[in-house]
């Protein structure tokens, strides 16, 4: 059975709406583990414009599946994670104008950079992950740089206008599943999912976990944080 991780930025996106102390990202994440979410997920960005480091430190303590720090490859965030010590970091591109992250992050473009990163939170005994485009050559410059997971980004699939769009960005996701089994790497997938095109991933049971955040928290919002993440665990479990 695949495993559930739920992000759950856009809790705090709702409560920054009003810069007041509510919905809380903290009772959200409780909500989700009480509901059979195997993981919590945050995005820690530059910018801080919806999780902060108080959130960040109070899920790691609260936490009690696995905590998967997502942020981007720079200085500040990676002693943030040395300093916190998530149980798993997300290495993500990051653009300060973009709405959500756009793609996957470009591992080929400086390997030398990524290996760094890499060993300083293996360091302090963090696993790290790769949110990568469905490319091989990018798998493998996520394992060659010392990943042992990579997220294989699924935005531009969930983004399709028609099936047979939606068929040929699958069957790429297929393929880069199989590379990234080759490799040895573990296997999670995410971005733009939700509960009708989730479906076809039935058929890649190689995929250990999926990442979900935005779809759940916006059927939370009419069924409650607990149906709306029972609701994605029937789905996911099935795989």
């Amino acid at each position: 059975m695949a495993r559930l991780a739920v992000n759950v930025d856009h809790i705090a996106t709702v409560r920054q709406a009003r810069g007041g102390d509510e919905p809380d990202p903290l009772l959200a994440a409780g909500i989700a583990e009480l509901a059979g979410a195997d993981g919590i997920i945050c995005h820690l960005r530059e910018d801080r414009r919806h999780i902060n480091d108080r959130d960040l430190r109070l899920l790691r303590e609260t936490v009690r599946t696995r905590l998967n720090m997502e942020m981007a490859a720079v200085d500040e965030m990676i002693e943030i994670a040395r300093d916190i010590g998530p149980d798993l970091v997300t290495l993500v591109p990051e653009k300060r104008q973009e709405l959500t992250t756009e793609g996957g992050l470009d591992v080929r473009s400086d390997p030398s950079r990524y290996d760094s990163v890499v060993e300083r939170l293996v360091e302090k005994g963090i696993l790290v992950s790769f949110f990568v485009d469905p490319e091989p050559s990018q798998i493998q410059a996520a394992h060659d740089a010392g990943g042992s997971i990579v997220e294989i980004h699924t935005g531009h699939y969930s983004e399709a206008r028609t099936q047979q769009e939606a068929e040929e960005r699958f069957l790429r996701i297929a393929r880069a599943v199989e590379t990234a089994a080759g490799l040895d790497l573990d296997i999670s997938a995410g971005h733009g999912l939700n509960y009708t095109n989730i479906k076809p991933f039935r058929s890649l049971p190689r995929i250990q976990e999926y990442s979900i955040g935005h779809t759940i928290i916006s059927r939370a919002v009419m069924v409650g944080m607990e149906r709306a993440v029972r609701d994605m665990i029937d789905l996911v479990k099935d795989f």
